[in-house]
C-alpha cells in the first residue's frame, strides 16, 4: 500500500491539474519509500529535488490557467503556493546541507498540506476555469 493514493474524489475536474497532482503524490511516495528502503542521501536529495522542481512547475502551471482566464481568487492561491515553495526549498537546503533527515513527520505535512490544498483550495477553481474552456 503506497503512504498517499490518488483517488477520484481528488479530481480537481481539470486534466493538466489532475495529472500533475498524480505525479506530486508519485514523488511523495517515492521519498516516504527512499526514506522506509535507508536509500542513500543521494537517492533520496534527487527525489527530493524532483518534488520542489514539479511543485515550481505545477504552480506555474495552474496560476497561468489563472491568468488565462482571470480567476478571481489567484491572488490568494498564489499566496499559498508561495508559502510551500518556500517551505519546500528550505527543506531541500536543509536536507542537503546535513542539517535535517527526512522524518516521517516531514512526509505527513506534504501529504496533508497537498491533500488538503486539492480538496479544498484547487476544487475551487475548478467550475471557474471549466467555464472559461480549461478541462
Amino acid at each position: 500500500m503506497a503512504f498517499f493514493e490518488w483517488s477520484n474524489n481528488m479530481s480537481v475536474g481539470v486534466k493538466a491539474s489532475d495529472d500533475d497532482h498524480k505525479r506530486l503524490i508519485d514523488l511523495i511516495n517515492k521519498l516516504y519509500n527512499g526514506m522506509k528502503s535507508g536509500e542513500g542521501r543521494v537517492v533520496v536529495g534527487k527525489v527530493l529535488d524532483d518534488l520542489v522542481s514539479y511543485t515550481r512547475y505545477h504552480f506555474a502551471r495552474e496560476e497561468e490557467f489563472f491568468n488565462r482566464t482571470a480567476y478571481p481568487a489567484a491572488d490568494d492561491h498564489k499566496k499559498e503556493h508561495r508559502e510551500l515553495v518556500e517551505q519546500a526549498v528550505n527543506l531541500q537546503s536543509r536536507y542537503k546541507s546535513g542539517e535535517c533527515a527526512l522524518s516521517i513527520e516531514t512526509l505527513d505535512f506534504l501529504r496533508d498540506w497537498l491533500n488538503q490544498h486539492i480538496l479544498t483550495t484547487d476544487k475551487k477553481y475548478s467550475d471557474h476555469l471549466n467555464a472559461n474552456g480549461i478541462s
